[in-house]
């Protein structure tokens, strides 16, 4: 059984409001966002490639990353697709051509570069014996859950969870639910644990690191950079 990551990295990051490049590409001490989450993967010793899906004309830009940050795992760069969804089923399609189909396959967001190796080894083993992984962390707050009809459901906050990244599947059922929701006309699935839900997957968890974020805000990168310099300091002065 192989194990490989589909890194999704096609957005624009309006949200960011940068306006000469993707935040993914966003620098932080000089290297982009997105290799400080490549590096994660491809150090990792259970890691056997990498796809990553890019928007298509920043892709010569990130292969000259790839080689500047010496980044040996990536297998193929492919180009992103109209929706979220759509991008992750091309990162699929190129892992389908290059892996078994029982291969265990993560799917991350280029910019979630705060996971750890713990982390992508707790989904490799939970995919091992459950066919999925979804890394959560737990609910901080009261979640209102607004109903067809108006009305609000409250879930107790202990038993909330709130799904990040990444998110993993045995390559084969992951692709087949892309496959038939593709079928179906919908191509407007939030992310992967939902549509393997609405196909009645049964879905797992971990709990995984708070400070795993997405950064599409300001606000994200200022503290993607506090926890990258935290973790400078613990290597330089132990603490």
């Amino acid at each position: 059984m192989k194990n490989v990551a589909v890194i999704f990295a096609g957005g624009a990051g309006k949200r960011m409001n940068t306006v000469s490049r993707p935040k993914q590409f966003l620098e932080l001490h000089g290297k982009p966002i997105i290799i400080y989450t490549l590096e994660l993967f491809d150090v990792h010793p259970d890691v056997d490639g990498i796809i990553v899906v890019c928007i298509e004309s920043w892709i010569p830009f990130l292969k000259k990353m790839l080689k500047k940050f010496e980044i040996t795992k990536v297998i193929e760069v492919v180009p992103g697709g109209e929706t979220g969804q759509d991008s992750i089923f091309n990162g699929l399609q190129s892992a389908y051509k290059h892996f078994p189909e029982d291969s265990i396959v993560m799917i991350h967001d280029g910019v979630r570069p705060l996971i750890t190796e713990k982390t992508i080894t707790d989904n490799i083993l939970q995919v091992q014996k459950t066919r999925s992984c979804i890394t959560c962390i737990p609910a901080t707050e009261t979640l209102v859950v607004k109903q067809s009809d108006d009305s609000m459901l409250i879930p107790s906050r202990k038993d909330s969870l709130i799904a990040r990244a990444p998110q993993s599947f045995i390559l084969k059922d992951i692709y087949h639910a892309h496959l038939q929701a593709r079928k179906e006309g919908k191509h407007d699935f939030i992310d992967s644990c939902t549509m393997m839900s609405y196909y009645g997957y049964s879905m797992s968890t971990i709990i995984g690191p708070m400070e795993n974020i997405k950064i599409t805000t300001p606000t994200d990168f200022f503290v993607f950079r506090a926890m990258v310099e935290v973790h400078e300091n613990q290597q330089i002065f132990g603490f």
